[in-house]
């Protein structure tokens, strides 16, 4: 067999890297498919910015992996320069050594990944080796980098009860100071991945890939999917992400185009994220956004609540931005658009959304300049923080009901609970409200359900933060049409234009109207108010699943 039918034999089915399993929670191996459509949009923008010249076929573009894991991204890099420098470099081995050895680096995120990273682009895990289509290295991880990185443990409480084998005091609660990681599940020994990524420890990361490759590096393209969290087995969906500080970094190397695939929750919450969004919202190098809601498109079996994104970011760029919805594998809208309208703190995901909460703002009094209700209309302001009463998702009461106890709402059903241990939300306590689950139910796929059905909660009864209080309301029937407005489509999902994870807070409630609730409300009744089209309203259906308490609640 001759070395180029070897080479050729990589767009052979299957496709290995379709096959191969996620290793863990925190590595999640792209999709060459998926891989190939973010290319896609790369080619396209680089030949919109270069008169119309394929980036394919310049051999002096370089391309960075900054944690790469199965290596999808710089192995279909290097097939679509293969061909695209065919006719500048004739020779097939003579062609692959040069993109290998000058245009296409990886930093892997694991020593597993690295290994594997190098299999794919090289077909050898040593870069060196017989079997490695790269001949000009001298190296055996070639331009694929990896070695272990410590974390810098910074804070913690000295603990004076405590002694180590020297006799010293044990400092407790330390965390790294580059990625928050805690000491007490992060010190490991070295039979265990540190999880302390090379690319976000440091404080200069230019000195630091010039150092990695042992060059003045400079790259055009940093293409990738980074970690989201910190690797816990599986568990900790509340964990604080660490996405965010892979986007800074790489934009800190001053790429001409940056391309990442990152969860979507960014739009509006994720914990830690404030600083980070007004800066992705505001940065006019954005140039596209493609936007995938159920994240099952992208990664089958991943149920990443909010579904995930990809950008691309072009510097010098300074416009709208493209954004794109993809469901079932289809773009289904496309609208260039600021990423922040004005009177938004947030991202408003959808197209067509945006021209509903338009009618429902201009319907409501609202500004023609801005997205923003006007604030006597914002179903938000009967909406409580969480903790409405003060009381922590695991407090239980208690079970046998003493003189002006309450009643308790919480997490597999009522208890009671002293009036003295309330400490917040007094004015609600002997009012007619509504609890509204914290958290939403079902799975990530579409439609949702959005909210859980709510509970008709009188004087005397409060809950835990397993529910959000909404109130008062001046009776019970008042708030029974509250409740059958909140199972309507549409009231569902004005939510969904803010809500992208599983916790639905009030800021998510932010462009939701409220209404007279002395009569009842149904989809159609809305439908007419907002001069809602039939397309609007097969729209809302894609997204949110008919409930059987809308319209009449009982």
């Amino acid at each position: 067999m001759t070395r180029q039918a070897a080479f050729a034999l990589r767009g052979h089915n299957p496709d290995v890297l379709t096959c191969i399993a996620n290793l863990s929670n925190d590595e999640v191996f792209t999709p060459p498919e998926f891989a190939n459509q973010m290319l896609d949009t790369l080619e396209e923008a680089w030949a919109e910015s270069n008169d119309g010249a394929s980036i394919w076929a310049d051999p002096n573009v370089t391309f960075l992996d900054p944690f790469t894991k199965s290596g999808v991204f710089l192995r279909e890099i290097t097939r679509r320069l293969t061909m695209g420098l065919e006719s500048q470099i004739s020779g097939l081995e003579e062609r692959v050594d040069h993109i290998l050895t000058n245009q296409v680096f990886g930093i892997g995120v694991t020593r597993l990944t690295s290994l594997l990273a190098r299999r794919s682009v090289y077909c050898s895990k040593d870069a060196t080796g017989e079997h490695s289509i790269a001949k000009s290295f001298d190296r055996d991880w070639g331009n694929i980098w990896f070695e272990r990185t410590e974390h810098t443990w910074t804070g913690g409480t000295r603990k004076h009860d405590l002694l180590d084998a020297d006799g010293s005091p044990v400092v407790i609660g330390r965390r790294c100071r580059f990625c928050s990681a805690s000491e007490d599940e992060y010190s490991r020994g070295s039979g265990l991945e540190s999880h302390a990524y090379a690319f976000i420890h440091t404080d200069n990361i230019k000195a630091r890939v010039n150092e990695l490759f042992g060059a003045d590096m400079q790259f055009d393209v940093i293409i990738g999917n980074p970690p989201y969290q910190l690797d816990d087995g599986g568990f900790g969906s509340s964990a604080a992400p660490i996405y965010q500080l892979f986007v800074e970094q790489a934009k800190a190397l001053g790429p001409r185009i940056l391309s990442m695939v990152i969860p979507a929750r960014w739009y509006a919450g994720g914990k830690g994220l404030s600083e980070f969004r007004a800066a992705m919202l505001q940065d006019r190098r954005m140039r596209v956004l493609d936007d995938y809601p159920s994240t099952t498109d992208v990664f089958p079996g991943v149920n990443n609540r909010g579904g995930i994104c990809t950008f691309l970011w072009e510097d010098g760029s300074d416009g709208d931005v493209l954004v794109r919805t993809h469901e079932g594998g289809q773009v289904i809208s496309e609208l260039s658009r600021p990423l922040l309208e004005p009177g938004a703190d947030t991202f408003i995901r959808y197209n067509e959304g945006l021209e509903i909460l338009r009618k429902v703002v201009a319907t409501e009094g609202g500004s023609a300049t801005d997205v923003s209700l006007p604030s006597n209309v914002r179903f938000a302001e009967m909406v409580s923080s969480r903790k409405p009463f003060g009381l922590a998702t695991n407090f239980t009461g208690h079970n046998d009901r003493r003189p002006e106890d309450l009643t308790l709402y919480r997490n597999g059903g009522t208890a009671f609970v002293s009036r003295a241990d309330v400490t917040v939300g007094a004015a609600l306590i002997d009012t007619t409200k509504l609890f509204v689950s914290y958290a939403s139910p079902g799975s990530d796929d579409y439609p949702h359900l959005v909210l859980s059905k709510p509970i008709i909660a009188g004087p005397g009864e409060v809950a835990t933060e397993t529910y959000l209080a909404i109130g008062p309301f001046a009776s019970d029937a008042e708030a029974r049409n509250a409740a059958a407005y909140m199972g309507t489509q549409f009231f569902r999902f004005m939510l969904t234009l803010l809500r992208i994870s599983q916790h639905v807070t009030r800021s998510v409630y932010a462009f939701a109207p409220t209404q007279d609730f002395t009569r009842a409300w149904t989809d159609d009744d809305l439908a007419e108010k907002y001069g809602l089209t039939a397309e609007d309203l097969a729209f809302i259906a894609r997204f949110v699943k008919p409930v059987a308490w809308a319209g009449a609640f009982s």
